[in-house]
């Protein structure tokens, strides 16, 4: 890469000018930064400011999340998502105390759970100012964008060789910048579908706008096969109680979270009123469910089937699967829930 400190310094400028508010940028404190890393992976912005708020509200230090009950923890979790990620919270909350605080250097704050190369270098460079390049997503495509990198994406050594030059563009002197600066430009100017190369602040060394190939790079596989599933959730209820199961704790995924039963679950149920329907997407899946009323007579599902009847008051207190709560907020909306 040539004339790296003009690039770099133009990068710095157009961050400090066009950089969004987002409350994780108000902070050095190690901790607050951390669980926004977290809550960020694989999680759109948007969608994590209000999680973030109330979780850090609920548990403002690692104290607090270290001692919180895990039902409680699964409950102000629920909604974002990839649930492994708030027990890993809570388990590296638990080492950190043992150690006696947040650790300040890269290597030990990649051996917490749950922490990869690219979140110890996120919160290490913002944090602490190490000088760690962060290569998600976002970094991977300005790269391959500025450097022209005509190889696929998918391949390891293409992106061992985006990491090298991620590592190289990084300002040592400024890692906490540089790294948010990078990730700011992939999320709002240098976008996977409409790259706007006008606002670019590093469109006069990028090669791939040189060479008229911003639009297809990084250069990636087939499209991904989306998959449409339709799925079917049943609403039981009986004197104020509502028919629910629960995930165990040895579940792959979801583990402790309570759900709406499926036909599958209640073969013996009596079908009523189809009441609502709605789209959940997970990765590359689309799932079409349709809630109907149902009752089950007077058989009884605490024996038959592990499902068990809850009071309709105890909802906020445990943790609901997103598509429960989807399957809920619907019925709300029609007047049939509160």
């Amino acid at each position: 890469m040539t004339d790296l400190p003009k690039v770099r310094a133009a990068l710095a400028a157009w961050y400090e000018r066009w950089k969004r508010d987002l409350p994780w940028r108000r902070t050095r404190d190690p901790y607050r930064i951390w669980v926004s890393e977290i809550m960020l992976q694989q999680t759109r912005v948007a969608a994590v400011i209000p999680y973030y708020d109330r979780f850090l509200e609920r548990y403002p230090n690692l104290d607090a999340l270290a001692a919180a009950e895990e039902q409680e923890l699964l409950g102000m979790w629920a909604g974002l998502g990839y649930y492994s990620r708030a027990r890993n919270l809570q388990a590296a909350a638990k080492e950190m105390v043992r150690l006696g605080g947040f650790p300040r250097e890269y290597a030990a704050i990649r051996a917490l759970p749950g922490v990869g190369e690219y979140t110890a270098a996120a919160v290490g460079s913002i944090a602490f100012g190490l000088p760690h390049a962060v290569v998600d997503g976002n970094v991977i495509r300005v790269m391959a964008r500025f450097l022209a990198e005509g190889g696929e994406i998918s391949s390891g050594v293409t992106k061992n060789r985006l990491r090298d030059a991620a590592e190289e563009f990084l300002d040592r002197e400024a890692p906490s910048r540089h790294n948010q600066a990078v990730m700011e430009l992939g999320a709002t100017v240098c976008t996977p579908r409409d790259p706007e190369c006008g606002r670019c602040p590093l469109s006069e060394w990028c090669e791939g706008r040189a060479r008229g190939l911003a639009r297809e790079l990084p250069l990636k596989k087939g499209k991904t096969v989306i998959r449409r599933v339709e799925r079917s959730l049943l609403v039981v209820m009986r004197n104020g109680n509502l028919l629910l199961w629960q995930r165990p704790p040895d579940a792959a995924i979801l583990s402790g979270f309570w759900e709406l039963p499926e036909p599958h679950q209640l073969l013996k149920a009596k079908f009523g009123a189809a009441l609502h329907e709605f789209k959940h997407s997970i990765t590359n899946h689309i799932y079409h469910f349709q809630v109907f009323e149902a009752s089950v007579g007077r058989w009884s599902p605490e024996v038959e089937s592990g499902l068990r009847w809850v009071r309709v008051e105890r909802l906020a207190d445990i943790p609901l699967s997103t598509t429960t709560r989807k399957a809920l907020a619907g019925m709300a909306q029609l007047r049939l829930f509160a």
